[in-house]
């Protein structure tokens, strides 16, 4: 059976490489680690997002942030360290991978991590839409 698609109408030209993003999305379903997005806007109509990802016990060096192809990949690898004997080992080594989606137009400021928490700092600026008129040729 195939699976029908919204951005299969013939009106929705280009959306392609964006169908793929959201399929990819919707694969990721561990619920691991947990986030906030919070969401601001200023006097200026520019939108700021903070995606707080609650990544305790990893370094700055076990973590990577990753903008790119209007996506945020956010990594973590703890290195389990050789050498050392655990009585008792309720805090595992865990790897994860966590992807969000970004709208064209968005700009990844910044990533600092705090308390456990990593906080992506993602900006929207406010942009002006603009109507132009398409000349028609005759051949």
């Amino acid at each position: 059976m195939s699976r029908v698609s919204v951005f299969s109408a013939p009106f929705l030209l280009g959306f392609e490489a964006f169908e793929e993003r959201v399929d990819r999305l919707a694969k990721a379903t561990d619920g691991y680690p947990p986030y906030n997005i919070e969401r601001t806007v200023d006097a200026e109509g520019t939108e700021r997002f903070l995606v707080s990802i609650a990544v305790a016990g990893f370094g700055v060096g076990e973590l990577e942030v990753l903008a790119e192809d209007n996506q945020i990949v956010v990594r973590g690898r703890q290195k389990d360290e050789t050498g050392r004997e655990f009585l008792h080992r309720g805090i595992a080594a865990r790897q994860f991978q966590r992807s969000f989606l970004l709208a064209d137009g968005m700009i990844v400021k910044d990533a600092t991590l705090g308390h456990g928490m990593l906080v992506v700092a993602i900006e929207r600026p406010k942009t002006s839409k603009i109507a132009r008129r398409i000349d028609i040729r005759s051949l």
